[in-house]
């Protein structure tokens, strides 16, 4: 993999999921992270260690005492306080360095009127209007936190450097992940083609129960998908009620036919087929196809800061 961040320094004193991931995706990309932790480190060592040590291992952790100096090194700055705080602490925009790209991942941006409201993912998808069409239920990723934090904050910060090599100055960045889950469902402001195209309304779109208790997924929305699909059923009359106005017959027929054969039966018939269908993988399960690396280990808390003072002459 291409590494176009050697060379690139980012100092984090974000914590939690959103500056953890997109400190991790930046550090994929090749930059050095250095976490900076206060007093008591990130909570997340404590609620959710196995998430801890995936996001952040290959890191330098430094303690507090120096943050300030290190701030001063920075190419990428990332916090996630609430609007005014990272001021407080004395590692505030204003004291980075010019050339810096400073991001500050926040839940409701600066000057709006949710500014200094508390909240987490679930919230920000809440306010943002994602949950509408599915709640109670929710999403089993944190959308806002990964999608519109952690990956808005490394798109923006990717733009920020590429802005400095152009002009030599540095940027400010605020991430809001409310408006950012917003940006992720904007495209359906204006109305569905049909009401809840995607989450639910269509029969040639969703998941349905094996035999064993498992799960497959539908997603043949194309007629041509939806037809070979029923044929390999042995139900090519049901090609044709694919987009009628009542689905939930179609659905239930469906499910009829799924809920008699396991899933390893449902993935062999249609391997090598053009239908849109698949397996509901456990995350093992699916770590294991796709070659996922084996999750590494983070350091102690303030495992570098001796490396790091040395570093800075102290």
């Amino acid at each position: 993999m291409q590494r176009p961040l050697d060379g690139i320094l980012v100092v984090d004193f974000t914590r939690y999921l959103p500056g953890a991931f997109a400190g991790a995706e930046l550090l994929r990309l090749g930059a050095r992270v250095v976490r900076v932790e206060r007093p008591g480190g990130d909570p997340m060592r404590m609620t959710a260690p196995e998430w801890h040590d995936l996001l952040n291992a290959g890191k330098e952790l430094a303690a507090w005492a120096g943050a300030g100096l290190l701030l001063e090194q920075a190419d990428v700055v990332l916090e996630s306080f609430r609007p005014g705080v990272a001021a407080q602490l004395g590692v505030g925009p204003e004291a980075a360095p010019e050339t810096a790209v400073y991001c500050s991942i926040t839940g409701f941006g600066v000057g709006g009127p949710h500014e200094q409201r508390a909240g987490h993912d679930l919230n920000y998808l809440g306010w943002a209007g994602v949950l509408a069409d599915t709640a109670p239920a929710w999403p089993p990723v944190q959308v806002a936190d990964l999608a519109a934090g952690s990956l808005g904050a490394v798109t923006e910060v990717l733009a920020g450097l590429l802005e400095r090599e152009r002009t030599g100055r540095g940027t400010r960045i605020v991430v809001s992940m409310t408006h950012g889950s917003h940006r992720l469902a904007s495209h359906r402001v204006a109305g569905d083609p049909r009401p809840r195209l995607l989450t639910g309304a269509l029969a040639c779109y969703r998941t349905y129960a094996t035999a064993d208790g498992r799960y497959l997924t539908v997603g043949a929305l194309e007629p041509k998908f939806f037809r070979r699909l029923c044929e390999l059923l042995g139900r090519p009359e049901l090609g044709g009620s694919q987009y009628d106005a009542e689905q939930e017959e179609l659905a239930a027929e469906l499910a009829r036919i799924f809920a008699a054969r396991p899933l390893a039966d449902w993935l062999e018939l249609c391997e090598g087929e053009d239908v849109c269908v698949g397996p509901v993988a456990t995350l093992a399960e699916a770590a294991s196809d796709l070659g996922a690396p084996p999750p590494g280990r983070a350091p102690a808390a303030g495992a570098h800061t001796e490396r790091w003072r040395a570093e800075l002459g102290l």
